[in-house]
Formats: structure tokens, sequence, C-alpha cells
């Protein structure tokens, strides 16, 4: 019954990302918390604070717009007070001349009591650089932009 729970709270948070509500999905994290994707690009970056993970959704709106999860499947373990889950997703988003990009990966969650204490977002980054490229040589200044990182 709790994987359940957390199955489809895991499909809320991203249901509401699709609709562009990040109160939704910023308010599921923990006071400490680690959010963070590996790469070198604009999106990359290991976060600690609730206002950097907040200023890293917000750009990921605005570079990624129209961006939408299709969830592929959701795997949970453990028990309330430390629980592991992962969603595999492909996902979709407008570029800058109208065509639409896509990617797929997993994101990998750790829950303490309900509330997220790590997420760690897994996917193409050799795909999704080269997207941002794209949209940085259409006039988007911050596609190019340092990580938003604030892990020294």
């Amino acid at each position: 019954m709790y994987h359940a729970i957390v199955r489809r709270r895991l499909r809320a948070a991203f249901s509401a990302l699709n609709a562009g509500r990040l109160e939704p999905v910023l308010s599921a994290f923990a006071p400490e918390h680690r959010h963070a994707m590996p790469g070198s690009h604009a999106l990359a970056g290991d976060r600690r604070r609730l206002s950097s993970t907040t200023r890293w959704y917000h750009r990921l709106q605005r570079l990624l717009p129209g961006l939408t999860f299709e969830l592929r499947d959701i795997v949970v373990r453990g028990m309330p007070w430390r629980t592991v889950a992962l969603v595999s997703w492909s996902d979709r988003f407008r570029l800058p001349d109208g065509a639409w990009g896509s990617n797929q990966g997993v994101h990998e969650f750790e829950l303490r009591w309900g509330r997220v204490s790590s997420l760690v977002v897994h996917c193409d980054t050799q795909r999704l650089a080269a997207y941002l490229a794209l949209i940085a040589a259409a006039g988007e200044a911050e596609a190019s932009a340092a990580p938003i990182s604030d892990v020294a």
C-alpha cells in the first residue's frame, strides 16, 4: 500500500511539472536535500538549498518550453524512513525553431518520511548539451550559463 501511495505522488509531481506548476514539485523537497544533474551544461550542477533548486526549476522551464514527461515505469523500494524510487521517462520540449526536442532518462529519488531528500536526474547529457547549444545559438544566453550549484 505504501509503495502505491509513493507511485501516485510521483505521478502527480510529474503531472504538475507537465502543467508548468512548480509549487507541488518544490514543496516535496526536504529542507536539507540534494538535487543534482550530471554533465557540463546550463542544467547540470549540484544543489543543496531550496533557493538554488527553485532557480534550477525556473531555468528548466525557460530553456525547455512545453517540457512534458511521459513516464515509462516507476519502481519503489524501502520503508517510509528511507524510500528509493526510480522513475524512467521520455520527454519532449519546443526548440526555438518550433521543432520538438526529446530525451530519455531516469529520476533517482530518495525519500525520507515522504519528503525528497535526494533527486539525481540521469539522462543523455550529450544530447541535452547539444540542444542547449542550439538554444544558445538562437539567442537565449541562459542556455550557455554556468550550472546552478551551491556545493563547493
